[in-house]
């Protein structure tokens, strides 16, 4: 059943985040609007309404520090990617180090 509700919540958000992406310019936005703020906010709606308001803001806190890490692992893939003329496999390998360097640093400036 949570399956189901989580196809069905992500659906309706996909759309709306959809049709927000269509309104913006440069059309490159739009995919920022797809998939996954959907999937994360039906995912967080299912958390509350099974866990509470307590397990849901850990599981949001947590969203926002691997999209912190996800932004500088992103940063640093394009730096070597152009920069260094390394390779694709080199340059994901070497930012996937620090992607899990800043998540789990974050996570222990947070918590400890």
């Amino acid at each position: 059943m949570d399956y189901t509700l989580r196809f069905l919540i992500g659906g309706i958000v996909v759309s709306l985040f959809a049709m927000v992406g269509d309104v913006l310019r440069p059309k490159s936005f739009a995919g920022l609007f797809g998939a996954a703020p959907s999937v994360a906010l039906a995912t967080l709606a299912l958390a509350f309404a099974k866990h509470g308001g307590s397990y849901v803001a850990i599981e949001g806190r947590s969203m926002m520090l691997g999209a912190i890490a996800l932004a500088a692992y992103s940063a640093v893939v394009c730096q070597l990617l152009m920069r260094l003329n390394w390779s694709a496999l080199q340059s994901t390998l070497a930012a996937l180090v620090l992607w899990l360097f800043i998540a789990l640093g974050l996570e222990q400036v947070l918590i400890g």
